[in-house]
Formats: C-alpha cells, structure tokens, sequence
C-alpha cells in the first residue's frame, strides 16, 4: 500500500516551504502552521505568487519554532525577521522586492487556505511529480516547487503507487462543494479527498525565476487529459489543468498527527 513520504507545510503563504516529519491538525482543518501567515495589501488581497511572478525570486528559510524567517533576493540578504503580525522590518524588505505596501498577517487556527471549501493537505503521489517532470523536463524538485502539494505519497512496495494513484481520492460528483467525497486515512486520521486541484499561473514559470513558460497550461491539459488514468472519473475534469487532490478534514480528527511512514488506506469506518 502507498505510504506518506514527504509533509511540507507553507508557513508564509506563497514563500517556499518546510519539510516536517510529522504535522498535526489545526481547527480550520489545514495543517497545524500551513499558510500560517501571509502578506495582505491596503485593500485586503493577499500579495502573492499568482499576482506577483517577481516573489518567485525571493527565498524564505524558517526556524524550527517558526518565530524568525530568513529572507533573501538578488539584490540583497539574506536578512533575519521576527516572524509576527504586523512586522514593519519584514514588510518593508517586500515591498522594495515587490513593489507594493504589504502587512504580514497571521491566523493560527485556520491559516490562509487557497481554498476555503477544502482547505485540508493537498495530496500528490512521487510517480505523478515524475511523470509531469517528464513531460516537461523538470526535476523532481522543481515540480514540487510548483505545484507545492502539502503530502507526497509513494509505494511501500513496487507497483503499489502509479502516476496519479491520487485520482482514486475523488468521486464522479467531484465539486468544491461535493457531498459525495472519498474517505481514506493516513495513519489513524480519516481525510475526504474532494476534487483534483484546479492550477493558476503559477506552475506555469519557473519556481525560482519566474520566468514563464509560454503554452505551459495548454500542453499540461493535453497531457493530463491523454494520460487521464482509468480510476479517475472524466467528469470530474471540467478541465485538465488539474493535478494533486483537495482534501477535508473531519472535525473529530482535528488534533491527530500524521507522520512520515504512515500508510494510505481507502475506505474504512469513520473514526
């Protein structure tokens, strides 16, 4: 059976992200520190890579307690900032990079999800991360990077996890507001995968550049919609530039840790 291999969690929304061993389940149902924090303009938008190819630029490396960040660009760094509400040091050095006026917010309990009708982990399998590098010549890393899935699953055994194993995580019925979801569990925590992941402009530069790639979206979808795996149910797909799964967390699970290790299982009574 696949088994989780990699947890990263965002803890500045958009920024680059941090490998943990374990995580645990915060009341909003993301991930405890995902998306923690995040830099939100004058007029309440969030500054980030979708409006801001240049924050790709910008690199972030965070202490085990997530009370510093560590920031640097071309042009300058690395710099060391307190990691708070509201720090003035750490909003000025992005808005010289960015070109606008930012505050850095914080939410402990819910985070800043992208999406607000499934904001648990977003969930991806290693064999998916390749087969999308080889589509376009990427490594693994940089398909990480532009896809930034929360959870990477892989085979215990040979054969046990395929490209787009994820697709199983889903029913036909596969909507952000979906009733019909599919229950699995990693370790002893249920999850409900809800819909395979709709894309934005990110993944279509490079992760640390920003440069883009002209037509990237277009031959994305042609790929994924020849390569559709016989699991997964074409009505799901109002469109193919859709990759990793959407998932929810039950209340009753929020506070139970996954780890490293654990293993996916389909099905099973709720917990």
């Amino acid at each position: 059976m696949p088994r989780l291999t990699r947890i990263t969690i965002y803890p500045l929304k958009s920024f680059d992200g941090l490998r943990v061993e374990r995580s645990s389940f915060a009341p909003g149902g993301g991930l405890r520190n995902d998306r923690r924090f995040a830099l939100v303009d004058a007029h309440g938008k969030f500054v980030n890579g979708k409006r801001f190819a240049s924050l790709h630029r910008l690199r972030a490396t965070f202490d085990d307690g997530l009370s510093t960040v560590t920031l640097a660009a071309d042009d300058g760094g690395p710099e060391t900032f307190a990691l708070r509400a509201g720090d003035a040091a750490l909003a000025r050095w992005c808005a010289v990079r960015l070109g606008t006026e930012a505050t850095l917010a914080e939410d402990v309990e819910t985070g800043f999800p992208d999406d607000l009708q499934s904001p648990g982990p977003t969930l991806i399998s290693t064999a998916t991360i390749r087969r999308v590098g080889r589509w376009f010549d990427l490594d693994d890393d940089e398909v990480r990077r532009r896809f930034r899935a929360n959870l990477e699953i892989d085979d215990d055994a040979a054969g046990d996890c395929p490209a787009f194993w994820e697709d199983r995580l889903f029913a036909a019925d596969a909507a952000p507001d979906a009733r019909d979801v599919v229950a699995f569990r990693i370790g002893d925590v249920r999850l409900e995968g809800v819909n395979p992941c709709a894309r934005c402009a990110v993944p279509t530069r490079d992760s640390l550049s920003g440069e883009v790639r002209e037509r990237f979206a277009f031959e994305f979808g042609r790929r994924r919609r020849e390569e559709l795996p016989a699991w997964a149910p074409p009505s799901a797909f109002d469109h193919c530039y859709r990759l990793a799964v959407n998932t929810r967390v039950p209340p009753n699970q929020v506070g139970r840790s996954i780890r490293v290790g654990d293993s996916i299982v389909v099905g099973g009574e709720p917990a």
